[in-house]
């Protein structure tokens, strides 16, 4: 089969921000396994780092991530705040069932609210996983949770 790219064009792997993003998954699993502690210090510590991390987002992201943390909280207490490739993230049994992407992350125009395949929100044969995010109000509020306590079960 032909290639659709031109014979200029070259494939240069990932970009930076994505071999940046998966350093930091890297960092975030050596961190995780090698904290002492109760369960509960463990946790309280991961989710310390979320909320580092949110405060080290530039003030648009930020104050997004930081309504988005109260919402998952409030709608899904049991999930369990994580960093997951330098984000955001929230986990039942270990596994990211949503996590917050901000804009700066990827040089996009907006952040991102996303869900893995382990959320339940299965809807017919076609339905979203991601949502981008400019802004939040009572109505957005409202629908992210619901989603995120569909997500969680």
């Amino acid at each position: 089969m032909p290639s659709t790219e031109s014979s200029t064009e070259q494939y240069d792997g990932f970009t930076a921000e994505e071999r940046a993003a998966m350093k930091e998954h890297a960092r975030e699993q050596k961190k995780s396994a090698s904290r002492r502690g109760s369960r509960a210090e463990k946790e309280a510590a991961a989710e310390q780092d979320v909320l580092a991390k949110i405060a080290e987002m530039p003030e648009a992201d930020r104050v997004l991530a930081e309504r988005v943390h109260d919402i998952v909280r409030t709608a899904a207490p049991d999930l369990k705040p994580r960093l997951w490739y330098g984000m955001p993230a929230y986990a039942k049994d270990g596994k990211v069932l949503c996590h917050f992407q901000s804009a700066q992350k990827f040089k996009s125009r907006y952040a991102t609210l996303g869900f893995s395949d382990q959320a339940a929100l299965d809807d017919g044969s076609v339905w979203p996983t991601a949502f981008a995010l400019t802004e939040l109000t009572p109505a957005d509020e409202e629908r992210i949770r619901e989603l995120v306590g569909r997500a969680a079960g």
